[in-house]
């Protein structure tokens, strides 16, 4: 049977994929990543957004028109939050939740909706798919920072580590078949909270693994001296800092539960910056939270500019219903949509910034994919790069000028 495994949401989401991908094919299936024609679908689905959760909805309706007669299993976040808005759709015969993804690769031909209850403890799948240049690695799942815009700790569930060892076995097999491991998790910086261990003891346990290591998402209170003198010491650390930020003003991080000010931020931002003088720092931004004056955008664009950052992702807020967001005094679209554009043009310049500062120095580039006359890839800062001609593995390369969407080099 030819099934078609495909992601919506998130790295973890994606590695959860990865993972039925080599159960299937285990099984004797032919197995695709994509959309096309195929005998039936496997939908990891996403509700971070209130759009998120609606494209999932409508990706069912895309698998079918590839094939009419096909099945298709419905599985994550989406479906976790509200089966009923699956169970009626022409084709879904299986719906699952966020526990138990395994069974979507074993039951999905079986009629059945199986949200099961949201897990105690880490219950991942683990050996995921065939070689790839970057591969992503799921320590950990949950959430226990209940920002007041987000559902995911109610769809996820409290945070759960993996077992360290599990963890580091997986890196060392991933490592003998991928030039870069990515470790990511809903809320990675919990690593080690609910079983006495932490993100720097999982990373000092990984420093004999000679590969490309990177980190996902980072919160703010993980960065110490530990986790940074642990990072120091693995073998080929990608120096990317992707710090959550979500707003500069303090006004505004307090109405969000962040549990941290503008001023600690940057303290923590120094921080990585002393201990890795040529790092990246990225961040997401979100523009139009509930009751954010004029003056709370302004601090936060201003602090933005301050940060230096190496890019910077800029969402309008969309109020996610059951969450405390929802309920506080929501600001008109057309103010959001306004904020977004201005944030957009200071993310611009910050990048613009960041990559004109690249010019003339050395990267150490992946290279990923090649077209239209140029290999491309990415350095261990993140930053894409764009060489001439076709190139395989790891360049050592000479940034000349911006180009698209990073530098060209040589």
């Amino acid at each position: 049977m030819k099934i078609a495994v495909c992601n919506l949401g998130c790295k973890v989401n994606k590695y959860e994929c990865d993972c039925i991908v080599t159960a299937l094919k285990n099984g004797g299936h032919e197995v695709v990543t994509s959309l096309e024609p195929a005998d039936a679908y496997i939908v990891n689905t996403c509700a971070v957004t209130g759009e998120a959760e609606r494209k999932s909805r409508q990706f069912v309706t895309r698998c079918l028109h590839q094939n009419p007669a096909a099945t298709v299993a419905v599985i994550g976040c989406a479906s976790q939050h509200d089966p009923t808005a699956f169970r009626a759709r022409r084709g879904v015969t299986y719906i699952g939740g966020v526990a138990d993804k395994a069974a979507a690769a074993l039951k999905f031909a079986r009629s059945a909706t199986c949200v099961a209850p949201l897990p105690a403890e880490y219950d991942g799948l683990c050996c995921p798919a065939e070689d790839r240049t970057r591969a992503y690695i799921k320590v950990q799942d949950g959430c226990d920072n209940f920002c007041s815009y987000c559902l995911i700790p109610y769809l996820r569930g409290r945070s759960r580590s993996r077992a360290l060892e599990d963890c580091v076995s997986e890196c060392a097999a991933v490592a003998a078949r991928s030039r870069e491991i990515v470790l990511t998790g809903i809320d990675l910086s919990s690593y080690g909270k609910n079983t006495g261990s932490s993100l720097a003891e999982l990373i000092a346990a990984l420093q004999g693994i000679d590969v490309r290591i990177r980190l996902g998402s980072l919160e703010v209170g993980v960065i110490d001296d530990a986790l940074l003198g642990a990072l120091a010491g693995l073998k080929r650390f990608c120096p990317q800092f992707h710090l959550s930020l979500q707003s500069g003003s303090d006004a505004v991080l307090k109405r969000m539960n962040r549990r941290y000010t503008a001023a600690q931020y940057a303290a923590k931002a120094d921080m990585i910056r002393r201990a890795f003088p040529h790092s990246a720092l990225t961040t997401d931004l979100i523009c139009g939270f509930p009751a954010e004056t004029e003056r709370d955008f302004e601090d936060s664009l201003a602090f933005v500019q301050s940060m230096r950052f190496a890019q910077v992702h800029v969402f309008g807020y969309s109020p996610r219903s059951g969450t405390v967001a929802a309920k506080l005094k929501q600001l008109p679209r057309g103010v959001i949509d306004e904020r977004v554009k201005r944030a957009s043009a200071v993310a611009d310049e910050s990048k613009r910034i960041f990559l004109s500062g690249l010019v003339g120095k050395e990267l150490d580039v992946l290279a990923e994919q090649y077209d239209d006359g140029f290999t491309s890839g990415h350095s261990l800062e993140f930053v894409k790069a764009y060489v001439a001609g076709r190139r395989e593995g790891e360049l050592t390369v000479t940034v000349k000028e911006l180009f698209k969407d990073g530098v060209m080099a040589e």
